[in-house]
């Protein structure tokens, strides 16, 4: 009787280290990116609704299906840090962004040019390339709050009026100071909320989206 009793439990055993191996893998699919294109109307994504639908199908169209993605946005009555889940976080290469809010919005971040990567795993131009697309549309503070006169409208405006707060996601500017390595509070856009206007400091309209669930 004893010797099926341990066949039975070296069984089961190995069942949960299959089993193990492949959460662990699970948890490392892609749970963060940067948006391989905006909504071509500049700061305008249709609102918060319609910049989460942006990030759900660009990563479905990646493969990544199953999660629920979130666009780290902040607008007049929603911070972006309370909109992304708990992490942590993974690129499309598996590498880990942040574990958790905490680390996210601290030096304890990996966020740089090199892992801030498209849902297509690929780097997105920074600053000394052309062209720069460095600018990333958030509306927040570096504490992932809302800035809410820097949202262009609660993201539903793309002409010469509003202003939107990016960050930099190559963490990369004119000097040195912590607004020009911020990857989630630089500077606000110039000259309203149009394409044209986000391209004239740097940026294309891209957003940062995570996996909430």
């Amino acid at each position: 009787m004893r010797r099926p009793t341990l066949l039975a439990a070296t069984v089961i055993a190995a069942a949960l280290g299959a089993t193990a191996g492949v959460a662990l893998s699970q948890d490392k699919t892609m749970s963060f990116f940067v948006t391989s294109v905006g909504s071509g109307k500049g700061a305008d994504l249709g609102g918060l609704k319609g910049a989460d639908a942006h990030c759900a199908s660009l990563a479905e169209a990646a493969g990544v299906t199953g999660k629920t993605w979130h666009a780290y946005l902040s607008s007049s009555t929603e911070d972006a840090r309370d909109r992304i889940g708990k992490g942590p976080w993974f690129n499309a290469k598996g590498e880990k962004i942040a574990d958790d809010i905490a680390s996210l919005h601290s030096d304890a971040n990996s966020i740089t040019k090199q892992t801030a990567l498209t849902e297509k795993g690929e780097v997105i131009n920074g600053r000394g390339d052309t062209p720069n697309r460095h600018d990333m549309l958030t509306g927040s503070k570096p504490d992932g709050t809302r800035i809410a006169d820097q949202t262009c409208g609660d993201w539903t405006m793309s002409g010469a009026e509003g202003a939107a707060m990016m960050g930099h996601h190559d963490r990369t500017g004119l000097d040195d100071s912590a607004a020009a390595k911020s990857w989630n509070s630089s500077h606000a856009s110039r000259g309203g909320c149009s394409q044209e206007a986000l391209k004239g400091t740097g940026g294309d309209g891209l957003f940062y989206c995570f996996a909430a669930e």
